[in-house]
């Protein structure tokens, strides 16, 4: 059989400490240390322990070229069976064909290795971080500074007094108000609807094509209110949608180029897509309350058709992630609604529910619109008092 290393790992050599009594009266510091070696291989996702027979064979093995697995030494057959199993080493039989196709895709989307290595694993799957949080006592900003100490200074020094330019201080504008007001908003009104044309105004406005230019019959570039990497905008906008008047409850994609929602299916009542909100948002229940979320989901494919594993590729897809969700703040803001972005999700669970393939799409935050509420009942920064002292309009 034709045997080849899967295309992307990485070993780490990790260290683990336990008590160890007989250290401790031998005159030591108490604890056993032992290496254990561990594969991160993108396109599976998971740890996977590899003893030193099994690192041998990894070593041994070309990620590119095929190679005939009975030339191998008979003392290594049983390291490949298991690598096999695992997806480590990619066959070239029916058997395997399943981590053969994700290993190929992970291939042809040309991530750049870490950054490929990064993006898988640091993927959720059911975390609740709230929980976390309220369990560990650190969900002040208090408790953090008692629990951790001051944080590092609000600035860095650099130069002393002496070489310090005074800049002239510019008048406020209506923009400047605007500003203000873009705050997290961690206050939803649950029992008011968003109207469908409020709703597809900011949709249009953060990820809508306003422009396109075509290459030949198959090219399409587009021009979008916030900057993209080589102009490509990956991004695409997936909905979760709970209280939009005229959108039945459920999952939806948003095509810039048509400026319209597809359905995708969704099985279950208001309640079910309110819990779902909840698991994708990690528990940050204010953020699960919002009438529309927003998947920031990029096409990795169509970045990395350009900047083919580039290592500064993903960084300038986080970058317009950025970029999107502060344009969504704005925009938000402008219409006199409350919007929130989170890091803070579980991708996979959202990537099972909207049929997305980490390899080629994933998830890389969580943005949400919709009325602010009368009361605020979760806290939220807003020093200045810019928007519960002085309501925004349209409240």
């Amino acid at each position: 059989m034709r045997i080849r290393r899967c295309s992307v790992l990485l070993l780490e050599p990790r260290e683990d400490s336990a008590f160890d009594l007989a250290s401790l009266l031998a005159g030591g510091d108490g604890l056993r240390r032992t290496t254990r070696w561990i594969a991160l291989a993108p396109h599976l996702g998971e740890e996977i322990e590899v003893d030193a027979a099994e690192r041998e064979l990894l070593g041994a093995l070309s990620p590119a070229r095929w190679s005939d697995s009975r030339a191998l030494d008979s003392a290594l057959r049983p390291a490949l069976r298991r690598l096999l199993k695992q997806g480590l080493v990619i066959g070239a039989s029916r058997a395997h064909a399943a981590h053969r196709a994700r290993d190929e895709r992970l291939r042809d989307s040309h991530w750049h290795p870490l950054a490929a290595t990064l993006h898988a694993f640091t993927r959720w799957r059911d975390v609740d971080a709230m929980r976390s949080l309220e369990d560990s006592g650190l969900t002040t900003a208090q408790a953090l500074c008692d629990s951790l100490g001051a944080p590092p200074p609000a600035t860095a020094t650099r130069a002393d007094a002496t070489a310090r330019v005074a800049l002239p201080r510019p008048p406020a504008t209506a923009f400047d108000a605007l500003l203000a007001r873009r705050a997290t908003c961690r206050n939803f009104d649950t029992a008011r609807a968003l109207p469908l044309d409020a709703c597809a105004r900011l949709l249009h406005r953060v990820f809508g094509a306003q422009a396109q230019v075509r290459i030949g019959d198959d090219a399409v570039f587009v021009k979008k209110y916030c900057p993209s990497g080589g102009g490509l905008h990956p991004i695409e906008a997936y909905l979760l949608v709970q209280r939009v008047d005229g959108l039945a409850p459920g999952l939806y994609r948003y095509d810039p180029l048509a400026h319209a929602l597809d359905a995708l299916p969704w099985r279950g009542d208001a309640a079910a897509l309110r819990d779902f909100a909840l698991r994708a948002v990690a528990g940050q229940a204010w953020f699960a309350d919002a009438p529309v979320l927003a998947l920031l989901a990029p096409r990795y494919a169509r970045a990395f058709w350009k900047y083919r594993r580039h290592p500064k590729a993903w960084r300038v897809v986080a970058l317009e992630a950025g970029h999107l969700s502060q344009t969504l703040y704005l925009a938000a803001t402008e219409a006199g609604l409350g919007a929130f972005v989170t890091g803070a999700i579980n991708e996979v669970a959202l990537e099972d529910a909207f049929g997305l393939d980490p390899a080629c799409e994933g998830v890389l935050a969580v943005c949400g619109f919709g009325w602010r509420a009368a009361v605020q009942e979760a806290p939220e920064f807003d020093p200045a008092g810019a928007v519960w002292e002085a309501a925004p309009s349209g409240q």
